[in-house]
């Protein structure tokens, strides 16, 4: 595939982009409907996504699992104000720009340098058109992830507030990095290739079950705002150790996210045994 070749999608009626709630969606992001589906439009909704909803691996280690149809993961991530990982908060996202008249293409990708052994494909992200060019688009990384879309060209790059981002092709694969203090560094790499629900529905089998995937192993937990990033792994927020006692506040404190006290307690036997 060149670069010229757009990568196509399965249609939006595969990935039930019909079923969401659009109105109720802008209020949760706190964004009124956009005129057009232009290149400005689509970076403040990426924008207003990722500083609005949290990335979170709870309903893991709670024992629900993640459910990836549209109308789960809209009761979870807007209705109930929860949060949710990449699969949930990119699939959410394509729901939305579909049904505002962008063109999405859905993707996976191996997390990590390409330099290591090779990873499974386990982090989902998309790609969309506006304004007659491409953008990678992905609200749903947390860690270093992207605030903003960036240009889908060899050697795009983008900086954000304290943050810088890089794409760039390595063979056929393209990779996305992120510039540290002692250089860049490789987030995940993929291809352009049609996906349909079924390959997600795998992928999400894996991370939310596999002993290797740290979603099953930590609770990780993740509000970005435009100028810092809050992270809960385990017991330590931002490089501080939280007393077990502290993790239900702090949930809904700094992530807004609230907690039944039942659930509550199953992650502090967890968090508590796993340290």
């Amino acid at each position: 595939m060149t670069d010229n070749t757009p990568a196509s999608d399965t249609p939006a009626s595969e990935w039930g982009a019909g079923l969401l709630d659009l109105d109720a969606y802008l209020r949760r992001i706190g964004r009124p409907v956009p005129a057009a589906p232009t290149v400005e439009s689509l970076r403040e909704l990426h924008r207003a996504h990722v500083t609005a909803i949290p990335f979170e691996n709870l309903d893991v280690l709670l024992d629900r699992g993640v459910r990836l149809d549209i109308g789960s993961i809209q009761a979870k991530l807007v209705e109930s104000r929860r949060g949710g990982y990449c699969y949930e908060h990119n699939l959410l996202f394509a729901a939305v720009l579909e049904r505002l008249g962008y063109r999405v293409t859905r993707l996976l990708a191996r997390v990590g340098p390409l330099g290591e052994r090779r990873r499974p494909r386990t982090h989902a992200m998309l790609l969309a058109e506006a304004g007659g060019t491409r953008h990678l688009v992905d609200v749903g990384f947390g860690g270093e992830g992207l605030l903003e879309p960036l240009p889908f060209a060899d050697g795009a790059v983008s900086q954000v507030g304290p943050w810088s981002w890089r794409l760039g092709r390595a063979g056929d694969e393209w990779v996305l990095s992120t510039l540290r203090p002692d250089g860049w560094a490789e987030l995940y790499a993929f291809r352009l290739e049609v996906h349909h629900p079924v390959d997600f529905e795998v992928s999400n089998h894996y991370t939310s079950t596999a002993p290797a995937s740290p979603f099953v192993r930590h609770v990780i937990v993740q509000r970005t705002t435009p100028g810092e990033r809050h992270r809960l792994q385990g017991l330590e927020l931002d490089g501080n150790e939280l007393k077990p006692g502290e993790l239900h506040a702090v949930l809904e404190e700094v992530f807004g996210i609230g907690l039944g006290p039942e659930e509550a307690e199953t992650l502090v036997r967890h968090v508590t045994s796993a340290n």
